[in-house]
């Protein structure tokens, strides 16, 4: 199936026109005159951005010959290749000549049978042009910038079409191309019809975790992949066609800047999100009903209203008649290995039931949030997907992301399917490690942390029929789960001190939270008698005898929830009381620091008495 809609997408976008030719980014045109004459080398980039983090501007595409990928071994595209065969050149100075040379060889070698067969005045000067260097007869160098990789095409005379694009030159490239199929005729398992075998699947390049030259998607590079007494690709009976097209399209997701093949200079919608350091997740739809939906995916994962914004808010109140889209939707989530891709999730649906989804899983992730407001603007509405993510790394760096982690989390939103259970564990043990931390950043991944606790907690109870009460987003006092007031009662005693000694080196929290949060019996014993320190202390300061009398009464009254003769405080708490835990810490703590007439209309609203 993964195969199949690749190869629908290809035809669908005209990928494929021509199957003998494909896009690629030429970085460097290589002028011809008559007679071989070297005007130049011109570079194809545009000017390079301003500002922080400057990349080096992209080539321009250009339609080149099909050619597949190098493997091992030497071998020349026809009439395009990196400067090494082109034009005899290495630009890191590091190859050997006698390589230099065979390779310059084999290139002026394909040059020269076009030349014979066709006789066209273009390919005839670039053949002399390229036995003129080869003798020294004509010189050149690289240009400065030039890179390894880059690849060199030949324009003639004053022409702005390549060489490969003249019409004599096209017709012997399909005549070539039709004679180099000498394949097996199989039954194609993508499109079901008869034609020559793949001898090779393309090579898939921005695959994350891969390496640049590429990976293909499917291949059988070891024994243990066949089967049968077949060998190679005999054990996926795919045509060269096929193989090209479902590659191609496959390609057009995984481009940062797919080029458009039917209006040249012009881009695709991107269609790819960055999940880790090695993870993507590619999405599509069938047909152009649901562009608009498919085009903010990324925007709405990544919370960025901007970009969307009705779109945004008819996903988060799942209302939009204008969603109710039968067309189809698929997501291929993808990492890089060595030799060749992983596919980590494969996910097909409608796009109104991705919709829904996705309206349940902004619900699910829903909470308070004590992250600051940064200046001259706004908290997004919804916490961006790579927060979530991070917010689970090890130093919140993005290559330490579980790659099968994120794509768990995104299919689980796509499908609304139960979120893996390991984000809770690892969302608590990130909580115990980071709690002492206050950077922006910190507090971003702290409601990060908070948010998946409670989409986890709260879907997983829901589908499972269970009588635990769902965590709300914010503050619940009627949540007498024993995990849950315990956290709240963390909070409470953490401000307590607050109030008592001001900002000190390690407060309360940074010292106990991660063991109160697994065995409270040992811990809250001790920490209500510095409690109880604080709050006399407060009490002594006319400033803070209030805030501390109200403290203390909030302190009292969660305490009283853990009766003694019911055992008081539990000796353990399991991990889903742990995570129940960390969410009564971080709501109470949002509500405690908030302002008087802000608590005040949060208790009226829920009908709940406070008194301060």
């Amino acid at each position: 199936m993964i195969l199949q809609a690749l190869h629908r997408l290809a035809e669908y976008e005209e990928l494929v026109a021509d199957p003998d030719f494909e896009l690629k980014p030429v970085a460097f045109l290589v002028r011809v005159g008559r007679g071989g004459r070297l005007l130049g080398i011109e570079s194809t980039a545009g000017e390079p951005e301003e500002g922080k983090g400057k990349k080096r501007p992209r080539p321009k595409p250009f339609p080149v010959p099909r050619e597949p990928g190098r493997t091992s071994g030497d071998r020349a595209f026809f009439l395009f290749d990196k400067s090494e065969y082109a034009l005899g050149l290495d630009p890191t100075g590091q190859r050997p000549a006698d390589k230099l040379a065979a390779r310059f060889a084999l290139f002026r070698g394909r040059v020269r049978d076009c030349a014979e067969a066709t006789g066209d005045e273009a390919v005839l000067a670039v053949h002399t042009l390229l036995d003129d260097l080869a003798a020294s007869r004509q010189q050149t160098e690289l240009p400065e910038d030039c890179a390894g990789n880059d690849l060199f095409a030949f324009v003639f005379d004053v022409e702005d079409r390549l060489v490969t694009d003249r019409e004599a030159v096209r017709r012997y490239w399909k005549g070539l191309r039709g004679q180099d199929s000498g394949a097996p005729l199989v039954r194609c398992l993508v499109t079901g019809q008869e034609g020559p075998a793949a001898d090779k699947h393309s090579i898939l390049k921005f695959v994350p975790g891969a390496v640049s030259s590429g990976v293909p998607l499917v291949s059988f590079n070891s024994r243990a992949f066949e089967s049968y007494g077949w060998s190679g690709n005999e054990n996926a009976a795919v045509s060269r066609d096929a193989a090209e097209a479902y590659a191609t399209a496959l390609q057009r997701l995984l481009h940062p800047a797919p080029p458009d093949p039917v209006q040249p200079g012009q881009t695709l919608p991107r269609r790819n999100l960055r999940l880790a350091a090695d993870t993507a997740v590619c999405y599509w739809a069938a047909d152009a009903d649901a562009e608009s939906f498919v085009s903010a995916l990324a925007p709405l994962l990544e919370s960025n209203p901007e970009e969307v914004r009705e779109l945004y808010r008819s996903i988060w109140t799942g209302h939009d008649p204008a969603l109710d889209n039968p067309s189809a939707f698929y997501a291929l989530t993808l990492s890089g290995a060595q030799g060749r891709v992983v596919v980590r999730g494969w996910f097909e649906s409608t796009v109104s039931e991705v919709a829904r989804n996705l309206a349940l899983h902004f619900a699910d992730l829903a909470i308070v949030r004590n992250t600051p407001k940064p200046k001259e603007r706004d908290l997004p509405p919804q916490l961006p997907l790579h927060a979530l993510l991070q917010s689970l790394a090890v130093q919140g760096k993005s290559e330490n992301v579980p790659p099968a982690l994120a794509g768990q989390l995104v299919e689980a939103a796509l499908r609304g399917t139960p979120y893996p259970f390991s984000i809770l564990q690892r969302a608590v043990e990130r909580a115990r490690a980071e709690i002492g931390k206050t950077g922006w950043a910190d507090l971003e991944r702290r409601d990060a942390r908070a948010a998946l606790v409670k989409a986890v907690l709260n879907r997983r109870w829901r589908r499972a029929g269970s009588s635990m009460k769902e965590v709300r987003t914010d503050m619940d006092p009627s949540n007498t789960q024993s995990g849950y007031l315990l956290g709240r009662l963390m909070a409470v005693i953490e401000r307590l001190q607050q109030i008592a000694l001001g900002d000190v080196n390690a407060s309360v929290t940074d010292r106990y939270f991660s063991a109160a949060s697994a065995a409270p019996r040992a811990v809250f014993v001790r920490l209500l008698k510095g409690s109880r320190h604080h709050a006399r202390k407060a009490k002594d300061d006319d400033g803070k005898a209030k805030a501390a009398h109200w403290l203390e009464k909030q302190l009292d009254d969660l305490v009283s929830r853990f009766d003694p003769g019911s055992g008081g405080f539990p000796p353990h708490l399991s991990l889903e009381q742990q995570g129940l835990f960390v969410l009564g810490y971080h709501q109470q703590r949002h509500w405690l620091w908030q302002s008087k007439a802000a608590r005040q209309a949060a208790a009226e609203a829920e009908s709940v008495t406070t008194e301060t």
